[in-house]
């Protein structure tokens, strides 16, 4: 079951965290952290991010919900997973990092929240239908 779920998991993340991180978020990351942003993407470490990040999800959110028959874990327990692990990232730079914005901090963990459930409930509705057929 969990590679049935972390290759649906896979583009509905890709999709949503896409969708912020180049349309409605773009103007916003470079406006506040631009002088520290690399020109240079290390696309090793954002892709062993990402695919790690999914799964943690898989693993403690999609499949414990799918068992459950329950959407609503999926909802709440993404959504806390996705607060947690950007909290770590965002409330570790706050902690150590010269001048990182209070408001990045703010913003990315209530967007980690809002992906991680997004992901997570997605995932269960698709594997849902798909299961049902």
């Amino acid at each position: 079951m969990f590679i049935k779920l972390y290759v649906i998991a896979l583009p509905v993340f890709f999709a949503i965290d896409m969708f912020w991180l180049g349309v409605v978020s773009k103007n916003f990351y470079r406006a506040q952290i631009g002088s520290l942003l690399k020109t240079d993407v290390n696309w090793v470490a954002a892709i062993t991010f990402y695919l790690l990040f999914i799964v943690g999800l898989v693993v403690f959110v999609i499949t414990p919900a799918v068992e459950k028959g329950s959407w609503m874990y999926a909802v709440m327990f993404g959504a806390l997973f996705g607060l947690v692990c950007y909290a770590t990232y965002d409330l570790t730079n706050l902690a150590v990092a010269k001048d990182w914005p209070l408001l990045i901090t703010i913003v990315d963990m209530i967007w980690g929240a809002v992906l991680a459930a997004s992901v997570s409930t997605v995932t269960y509705f698709i594997t849902s239908a798909i299961s049902s057929k």
